[in-house]
């Protein structure tokens, strides 16, 4: 064995060890909820196609029209020959949305947040970012090269003695925090935070890929309440509600030219292919022709809640913590055997001790499944959690 199977080997092991590793499993999804997997059919609810989009006729008739008028792929990078025409027309659609001047469209939600960070601080600038945030935010704020400090989840007293203690002696500041934590699926205080970072000249960004076309009339986190909270720069994924692929930022317009010249992850990547895009402006179709089915998701959510007795939610995703790894799979295992795929999340997703079932709720839930479910929850996995 060389030294590098032997690395790789023995680090397999140690996570085996800890009930930590991770498998690929083959799982085919087609209309509705259902999946199929060991070839068990399955009703799913750890899947973050919120709205069901991926599988909506008219979203896939939008792709597949793309496919046979402008191809396949985009060909090259966006700034080469890959900025096909359904870009503009995709971006101009998200700025409407978002209340923004102007769009710019990734790779994927990862690429923008490994891409926009670094393009706006760097070295001599501060970033705070809440403890909670998607690997993605904290790995750009590790490549900017900023002064980084993370702030308590949703702490905004803490954010406020960062601020008081670090924003004079740095050149710019960017407050970094999901809009909806994919996790937890708790909101930030959008708002509140939107008025701080502009007492203290700094720039707030939230990254909205669970929130968009679910909460906020469809809007997004930015959105709740009714009235837009100040945020400058709101960023946020296709590939949840939306149903396609890719990511995007939605800013002022000198902004976004800044980014489309500056950001690494949009210059020298492959645009996105024509069929995603034509899927994205058709999905935006739907959530803006019927805002009551954009809000089925955090219905369906919150009738599961009162079933269990749980906090209402904010968002569709409703997490159960077990705590142990080990606890959380097998809890994950008995649901499954029952007809319902739940995944597990491990750390390092989240905090070690914290592990535990994310449950994700859809506009085709049925309501008889969501309270079986909430029965299996309730008579098999909670007493099991409170014995240990």
């Amino acid at each position: 064995m060389s030294s590098l199977d032997a690395f790789a080997a023995a680090k397999l092991a140690e996570m085996e060890a800890r009930n930590l590793r991770r498998w690929l499993v083959e799982t085919d999804r087609r209309e509705e909820v259902r999946a199929t997997r060991n070839g068990r059919e399955l009703i799913s609810f750890c899947c973050n196609d919120y709205l069901n989009l991926s599988q909506n006729a008219r979203v896939k008739k939008a792709a597949i029209n793309a496919i046979e008028t402008y191809g396949t792929g985009s060909g090259a990078s966006r700034l080469v020959t890959g900025n096909h025409p359904l870009f503009g027309i995709l971006e101009a659609r998200l700025a409407k949305l978002k209340q923004a001047e102007d769009c710019v469209i990734f790779g994927s939600g990862y690429l923008a947040n490994l891409g926009i960070v670094p393009a706006l601080v760097g070295p001599g600038d501060l970033i705070l970012v809440d403890e909670l945030s998607h690997s993605c935010l904290l790995m750009g704020t590790k490549l900017s090269g900023a002064e980084a400090h993370i702030f308590r989840h949703n702490d905004l007293g803490h954010l406020t003695d960062l601020l008081a203690a670090h924003r004079g002696h740095a050149r710019h500041c960017l407050i970094l925090t999901d809009g909806v934590f994919s996790m937890d699926g708790d909101l930030a205080p959008v708002h509140e935070m939107a008025v701080l970072a502009k007492a203290h000249d700094a720039w707030l960004m939230t990254d909205d890929a669970h929130g968009i076309g679910v909460v906020g009339e469809g809007r997004g986190s930015s959105f709740v309440g009714g009235v837009k909270a100040d945020v400058p720069l709101q960023m946020g994924t296709l590939s949840k509600a939306i149903g396609s692929y890719g990511g995007y930022l939605c800013a002022s317009k000198p902004v976004v030219d800044l980014i489309r010249t500056r950001a690494r992850t949009l210059i020298y990547s492959t645009g996105l292919p024509p069929a995603s895009v034509a899927a994205a402006i058709a999905a935006l179709d739907v959530i803006e022709e019927n805002p009551d089915y954009a809000a089925l998701p955090v219905k369906k959510a919150a009738l599961f809640t009162r079933a269990l007795n749980l906090p209402a939610p904010e968002s569709p995703i409703v997490p159960l913590v077990i705590g142990e790894a080990e606890a959380t799979m097998k809890a994950s295992a008995l649901l499954e055997a029952e007809g319902y795929l739940v995944t597990g999340i491990r750390p390092p997703t989240v905090p070690a001790g914290t592990a535990r079932l994310r449950f994700t709720f859809t506009a085709e839930h049925k309501d008889e499944d969501i309270l079986r479910l909430a029965g299996l929850v309730r008579d098999r996995i909670l007493p099991k959690r409170a014995a240990e």
